[in-house]
């Protein structure tokens, strides 16, 4: 935050961090007031009340005008709301995705592939499933493989195929059937 925006941060809150001024703000949102008839409604002595609004209209929150010897004040609804907006600006927060399974997905994804390596082979079930997942993505539906065009695209991955190319079988990814091989639709 800018030193001047911290400073004007810093006016608003103490403005109103005290119980007489934010009463005094209540009333003057509804009317315009003398010191003495604040004085009155708060039951507090006229010096306390001009002090009190001294330091909102430092702040900017009230606004004066004189009538002869009498000054009447009432809250600056316009410059309330400016003042919100510098003080409080509604930015919008920095995104912070709710963890979804694709997510999860991304970061179990990140975790163990280099590019387009496999770094290693999970060895817990869920991440394995996503890498599993990730790797028969990388074989054609409408294709039948033999086991050796298998291995070969597997191989661009990671040196295991043989582990890799049944643990897609297991997990139901392809199909095995006279040492060919396809991917099964997406469930």
């Amino acid at each position: 935050m800018p030193g001047d925006r911290l400073q004007t941060t810093l006016r608003f809150f103490k403005a109103l961090a005290d119980e007489s001024r934010l009463k005094m703000v209540g009333i003057l949102a509804d009317k315009e007031c003398s010191v003495e008839e604040l004085a009155r409604l708060l039951r507090l002595t006229a010096p306390t009340v001009s002090h009190h609004l001294a330091r909102l209209k430092e702040a900017g929150l009230v606004a004066m005008r004189a009538e002869g010897v009498t000054h009447f004040y009432r809250l600056d609804a316009e410059a309330l709301r400016s003042l919100s907006r510098q003080v409080l600006p509604i930015e919008r927060p920095a995104e912070r995705p709710i963890p979804t399974e694709e997510t999860k997905e991304q970061k179990v994804l990140g975790d163990f592939l280099d590019g387009e390596q496999l770094k290693s082979i999970p060895a817990g079930r869920k991440k394995r499933q996503v890498i599993l997942a990730w790797l028969a993505g990388r074989f054609d539906p409408d294709v039948r493989y033999s086991e050796a065009q298998l291995n070969e695209i597997i191989k661009r991955h990671h040196p295991d195929a043989s582990t890799l190319r049944r643990e897609l079988v297991a997990s139901k990814l392809m199909q095995r059937e006279h040492r060919i091989y396809w991917r099964l639709p997406e469930r």
